[in-house]
């Protein structure tokens, strides 16, 4: 009730410094002694000059979905959409992400709020940079490249005074901007906490560009966590269960095997013959395009896959990259020796990383791949303040990991 007040409190004397600067003649010189923050004052100097505070809400464009296709975000944050729903719908926000010119690419969260968001262009197609909505979130992030919060009346649009914006830029390999992330929300939800979930998002989403591996043209790509599927050339290449057993094997192995050590990876004491396996290889060798040597079993190729990927991350210790590159257990299908045992190795690695480490973020990516996993959830829960808006979720998690 406490911080409510003191809310409350703060939009007053915000709503008072908005009327002495966006009422006045233009002719007035500008208020002296201000309340605002420097780096909004700052902004609010720049943006009268092209911004009506009277505006009702953002232009939009028309081209939206080919932005989005074109868009390098697209991928990371369609990867992360159930996490950023679980997060908004939640707890009553709404996350936004643009692109490096403040439109509006995609968007997700509450429903009643995603409808407010909507009547002031909020929404997939709305211009949100500083030279057509003023102050704000998302435009201030962007012009200083760095995080950014604009509570209530410190947006310069009236329409806007009944909002808080926590939001953050995004950065390509290249360290240059991509875009921006926003979670928003009614200005009586404001909290501290939240700037930690976006930068956290954020550090998801540059995690994924960078460590992303796309396919070479011509060029091969193995997914084996979570799921199975081979690509090559950008078209999916149905093989059968075994042969991705053995591609998986031979990329995270580079060494490769002898038929005899493949033939214990793939079969232990099971009665199956050599000339099976030497089939098996063959035909895999001839759906790659003959990247695997004879007679040892070695890939010749470059085979991209992300469990090497995952592995590289682990092993040099860098769990934010881990977290956002596991999508689940490797081939969890597969009951082949090998298999089982770089599963282990793999799934106790990250587990281990997230277990060891003060970073809630890892503790709840991570729990949403882990959902019966009760130490991580615990874990997590340990470690986000006693506000943070993402605590109900996870609490939720070790609920249901309890009773199973």
């Amino acid at each position: 009730m406490a911080r409510f007040r003191t809310l409350t409190q703060q939009r007053v004397e915000l709503e008072r410094e908005w009327e002495r600067w966006a009422t006045a003649p233009r002719a007035t010189p500008e208020p002296r002694n201000t309340v605002l923050r420097n780096e909004v004052a700052q902004s609010w100097r720049r943006s009268l000059h092209t911004v009506d505070p009277g505006t009702t809400g953002a232009p939009g464009v028309d081209d939206i979905g080919d932005r989005w296709a074109a868009s390098p975000l697209r991928d990371p944050v369609t990867a992360l959409a159930g996490e950023l729903r679980a997060v908004t719908e939640d707890s009553g926000y709404l996350a936004v992400v643009t692109d490096s010119a403040g439109t509006v690419l995609w968007s997700c969260g509450d429903r009643t709020l995603r409808r407010q968001a909507e009547q002031v262009n909020l929404a997939p197609g709305g211009c949100w940079d500083e030279s057509h909505m003023g102050t704000n979130g998302l435009a201030l992030a962007l012009h200083t490249d760095r995080p950014a919060s604009v509570f209530s009346a410190e947006h310069l649009v009236a329409a806007l005074h009944g909002w808080v914006c926590y939001s953050a830029p995004i950065h390509g390999p290249d360290g240059r901007q991509v875009g921006a992330l926003d979670l928003s929300s009614t200005w009586d939800r404001s909290h501290p906490a939240v700037r930690t979930s976006v930068r956290a998002l954020v550090t998801a989403v540059e995690t994924m560009l960078r460590t992303a591996a796309p396919v070479p043209e011509p060029g091969i790509r193995l997914e084996c966590l979570g799921a199975a599927r081979l690509v090559r050339d950008g078209v999916p290449l149905p093989l059968p269960p075994r042969q991705l057993e053995i591609l998986a094997l031979l990329a995270l192995q580079p060494d490769g095997f002898s038929p005899e050590q493949l033939h214990a990876a793939l079969y232990g004491d099971r009665a199956v013959s050599i000339s099976t396996l030497k089939a098996d290889v063959s035909h895999l060798r001839r759906a790659i395009g003959g990247e695997i040597s004879n007679r040892r079993y070695a890939l010749t190729g470059p085979v991209s896959c992300d469990a090497v990927d995952l592995l590289a991350a682990v092993t040099a210790g860098d769990t934010t990259s881990a977290v956002w590159l596991y999508r689940g257990p490797l081939l969890p299908g597969s009951e082949a020796p090998a298999v089982l045992q770089w599963r282990d190795h793999l799934d106790v690695g990250v587990r281990t990383a997230v277990l060891a480490g003060d970073r809630a973020e890892h503790a709840v990516a991570f729990g949403e791949r882990v959902p019966r996993d009760i130490a991580v959830h615990e874990h997590a829960l340990r470690l986000l303040p006693p506000d943070d808006v993402r605590r109900p979720l996870v609490a939720a998690r070790l609920h249901t990991a309890l009773r199973d």
